[in-house]
């Protein structure tokens, strides 16, 4: 079975596309990370990249259209020969442009359960803020195929993780990327097997 081409697209530091490097070094998931893009030149997932010979590049956005912006990522993906894009931490917002190159081959980690807490300013401590304000009992991790939808695609897998009475944005945030950095990996390495199907509004994970 050919291995899968990854590339990440991230603006911070890159906990998440840690998780994807170190489980395809582990044999975890049958592909590799080929490509790291980021729209902010500090972001540290381009050093992490760095540190594993994996290639990474900064496309700072400032003064160019979306379009623009996008026609230059799109290059970059092109020339890896990437099979699978994942969002993990990215906080820009689509144009159709990629949303339509890269559909049902473009992922992104949410950290609340959708369709709760998504959607525009949801993202990063202003989830759990919310979680914790509305005063949930559980909140967790969701990985899902991007669409014109924010945060509205075909959700692969989720996870839940308790809320505890006295957490905080920090304490929830913590928990839930625990479960993010194992459930990515595993939405990555079902896409490689070919074990997902988009069927409408829903994604079927397939046994054989």
């Amino acid at each position: 079975m050919r291995r899968i081409r990854i590339g990440v697209l991230a603006s911070g530091g890159g906990t998440n596309l840690q998780a994807i490097i170190d489980a395809c070094e582990r044999g975890e998931i049958d592909g590799d990370v080929a490509v790291v893009i980021s729209n902010v030149e500090a972001a540290y997932a381009l050093e992490r990249a760095r540190k594993h010979g994996i290639p990474a590049f900064a496309f700072p956005h400032s003064g160019m259209t979306r379009e623009e912006h996008e026609k230059d990522i799109i290059g970059c993906l092109d020339q890896h020969q990437v099979d699978l894009v994942i969002l993990a931490g990215y906080l820009r917002m689509l144009t159709p442009l990629m949303l339509s190159k890269y559909r049902g081959r473009m992922m992104n980690t949410h950290p609340a359960l959708l369709p709760s807490f998504g959607g525009k300013g949801m993202h990063g401590l202003h989830v759990h803020q919310a979680v914790i304000g509305y005063g949930c009992k559980v909140s967790g991790c969701t990985i899902h195929f991007v669409t014109e939808d924010v945060d509205g695609g075909q959700i692969i897998l989720q996870k839940s993780v308790p809320v505890h009475e006295d957490d905080t944005p920090e304490t929830l945030q913590e928990r839930v990327l625990k479960e993010e950095h194992r459930l990515l990996p595993r939405a990555i390495q079902l896409f490689a097997q070919g074990k997902l199907k988009i069927e409408g509004r829903r994604c079927r994970v397939l046994e054989t």
